[in-house]
């Protein structure tokens, strides 16, 4: 995909090779990058580990867990499930996991290029242990500089089958909700496109420090003009108090990420294009998944400089909601004349023949908006005459063309086994359409 960061190509914005002003100014932003990136994200997480392993029956009653659902243990039986499935060779998988750390390392990947994640880790990290193994799973172009040690495990989710394929889960917070707010940086969320927090991470045990840690980190980004984004993680955690996530979301967030679950658990609408269409009321770029049914954006633009899709019209709720597709997304603080815009893609190729994995499918596709929201970041930078950024626009391309790239990316997360990129994407694919790459 033709976005920043570090690319192998020598033009990855449309520049106009016999205008010397651009070509001189592009040669400069091309000089080689220094090591700290001058466009990347931030993100929060709860690091977690999953850990899969084959078991019998006896071990899941063993453990007082129910077969076939989730439970929470503590961490010291936690350890000894661990120790005990790893002496005896029953591991089969240890993923890192967690729904930002997912989303950064796809973001690290697509962009080839540099993201932060705090957060805590083990101090004593151990080689073939469970950190290790996130460690390992993580992209090396993640910043993990200010992750803050902890004396004890992270968090672990640990998924046991059963001879029969069924799967019971036991989950360990172990210290990931232990992020104090002294560990925020503020200096590193100054400087980033976006500040990248899951609902999670407001919830947890009476004491824990992570909350507070999650509003030091809001209140810098809105100091700094930082947007804030927010992927809601769950429907059953929107759904214990809509009216406070609408209130919040209000106060704080710039763009809400959801599927059609927890869209419908915060608005009341079943209906994805509707539920989008009420979020707006609280924040300023939506994305929605709706499963089968394809992926939804909605954003505010400046009236005067709308665009006119040249896609056909779409029917629903809203009728033709599509016409201005072609439109760039802004804050709708930054228009005089605020006018809603959407669009809608249907699966990427009708979607995968066989669902592999439908865990970090959301993930991936904000990842590649968060892709365009910092290649809009780098460009303003590098080339801050441009007509690109005549007015504060939020992405790089248009609310379509995001579409198409996070549907994209999605599909290629359903196509395997885990929700963490190991490649970027093609620049060009054969199974496309040329059409399909044009604005």
């Amino acid at each position: 995909m033709k976005f920043p960061g570090k690319r192998k190509s020598k033009h990855y914005f449309p520049v106009d090779a016999h205008d010397p002003l651009l070509r001189d100014s592009m040669l400069q932003a091309l000089q080689p990058e220094s090591d700290t990136s001058a466009s990347y994200i931030v993100g929060i997480d709860q690091t977690l580990v999953d850990i899969e392993a084959k078991v019998d029956d006896e071990v899941i009653t063993r453990y007082g867990l129910i077969a076939g659902q989730s439970s929470l243990i503590d961490d010291e039986r936690a350890e000894l499930l661990y120790q005990e499935l790893a002496s005896n060779a029953l591991i089969t998988h240890q993923f890192a996991g967690g729904t930002i750390g997912n989303t950064l390392h796809n973001y690290s990947v697509l962009a080839d290029d540099r993201s932060v994640q705090l957060g805590v880790m083990c101090s004593d990290v151990k080689i073939g242990g469970y950190a290790y193994r996130y460690l390992c799973n993580t992209s090396s172009l993640i910043d993990l500089d200010y992750l803050q040690g902890v004396d004890g495990a992270i968090g672990r989710c640990f998924t046991l089958i059963n001879e029969n394929g069924e799967r019971t889960f036991a989950i360990s917070p172990g210290h990931m909700n232990q992020l104090r707010a002294s560990s925020i940086p503020e200096d590193v969320i100054a400087g980033a496109s976006a500040l990248v927090l899951t609902s999670y991470l407001l919830r947890g045990a009476a004491g824990d420090p992570m909350p507070e840690a999650t509003m030091q980190a809001i209140a810098y980004a809105k100091k700094y003009q930082v947007p804030v984004v927010l992927t809601l993680g769950t429907q059953y955690v929107i759904a214990e108090d809509p009216q406070a996530w609408r209130d919040f979301i209000n106060q704080h967030v710039t763009i809400l990420a959801m599927n059609e679950d927890e869209a419908c658990a915060l608005t009341g609408l079943s209906d994805p294009l509707m539920a989008l269409n009420q979020s707006l009321e609280w924040a300023d770029l939506v994305l929605c998944t709706a499963g089968p049914s394809g992926l939804y954006m909605g954003s505010y633009t400046e009236d005067a400089f709308k665009r006119t899709t040249n896609h056909p019209l779409l029917p629903g709720a809203i009728a033709e909601f599509n016409q201005y597709e072609f439109s760039r997304a802004m804050r709708r603080e930054s228009c005089t004349t605020p006018l809603r815009i959407f669009s809608h893609i249907a699966p990427y190729m009708g979607g995968p023949e066989k669902i592999m994995n439908t865990n970090g499918a959301g993930d991936g596709a904000l990842s590649a908006l968060l892709h365009d929201i910092a290649a809009n970041g780098f460009h303003r930078m590098s080339v801050p005459n441009s007509s690109k950024h005549s007015r504060e626009y939020l992405t790089y391309s248009s609310l379509a063309q995001v579409c198409k790239y996070a549907n994209r990316v999605s599909f290629q997360v359903l196509n395997q086994h885990s929700p963490r990129l190991t490649r970027g994407l093609p620049e060009r694919e054969d199974s496309l359409e040329e059409s399909y790459w044009e604005r």
